[in-house]
């Protein structure tokens, strides 16, 4: 097996926190990188991070919007990213557990989102900030959204802690209040973001028991986005045909040849194109080619 097909497969093996985790440690590696480069040529490595860090500042979401999203995938040292990615791999083994990675990443993402916007204006409204103008990195928010969602939906659930248990609902409770009397200590913004991402996650849970998933929106939002940069297919339209009961026992080939394409189109389906072998592929692009 290839280099290329093993790595393939263990990327194709991990579920899609994981593959969430595998990305913030990606993106904390690869500046490393970039920061090497613009040292031996005498470049400020500020300048490549602060195109996705998230600035306090109204008028830089303005021109930078992305940033509102990116900044969570910036972290400023390894234990930084080591407690995030741990905590975030805790909570997503429960969740998983219960709800769909489409769900997860509602969560998580609606986390970051809210996280954000309230640094930004929690530097717009509160005095303690004038004149103040930092920025935030690091996944904190999306990571709380999560945890604080578990907590509200399985308060009672026991998880292990060192050396004994404790409930979930202690736990989430521990983690807000530690925000809270942190906030006058130092990383003030950033503790404020935690609480927006603990309020969106308890907000979702609450919304889940009235029968609404706020996460709805985004989701279509994303997917009409992603639907902007996916690759057309080569292919010429293949149309799966219904069977009725009265079918021959002894199929024709080009039955048998239908067959197979429906079966290649159901796996479209459920899994994407990309899910195909080689061999369906070529199978269903000559397909094509005879309509």
């Amino acid at each position: 097996m290839r280099i290329q097909d093993q790595i393939r497969y263990r990327l194709q093996q991990l579920n899609e926190a994981e593959k969430l985790i595998l990305l913030n440690v990606v993106c904390f590696v690869l500046p490393l990188f970039f920061k090497t480069i613009f040292f031996l040529f005498n470049i400020p490595s500020g300048i490549f991070i602060g195109w996705f860090e998230l600035s306090a500042r109204w008028s830089d979401l303005l021109f930078k919007p992305w940033t509102l999203v990116t900044y969570s995938f910036i972290h400023s040292g390894f234990f930084h990213l080591f407690w995030n990615m741990y905590l975030l791999y805790f909570a997503s083994r429960m969740f998983l557990n219960l709800f769909s990675a489409k769900t997860f990443f509602n969560v998580y993402f609606l986390g970051v989102l809210l996280g954000g916007l309230t640094f930004m204006l929690s530097y717009s409204i509160f005095p303690a900030f004038q004149n103040v103008s930092p920025i935030m990195i690091g996944a904190s928010a999306g990571v709380m959204a999560v945890l604080i969602f578990m907590t509200t939906y399985s308060p009672d659930l026991e998880v292990r802690l060192i050396f004994f248990n404790v409930k979930l609902r202690y736990l989430g409770i521990a983690l807000v209040l530690l925000d809270v009397i942190q906030i006058p200590y130092g990383n003030a913004g950033g503790h404020l973001a935690h609480l927006g991402g603990a309020a969106l996650g308890y907000m979702y849970v609450r919304r889940l028991d009235q029968g609404v998933d706020i996460g709805r929106p985004f989701e279509a939002f994303v997917n009409q986005l992603l639907g902007l940069f996916k690759k057309r297919s080569p292919l010429k339209t293949v149309y799966k045909k219904t069977t009725t009961t009265n079918s021959k026992k002894n199929p024709t080939p080009q039955e048998a040849d239908q067959k197979k394409i429906d079966a290649i189109l159901d796996k479209i389906s459920n899994s994407g194109y990309d899910s195909l072998t080689q061999q369906e592929k070529d199978f269903l692009f000559q397909a094509g080619k005879k309509n």
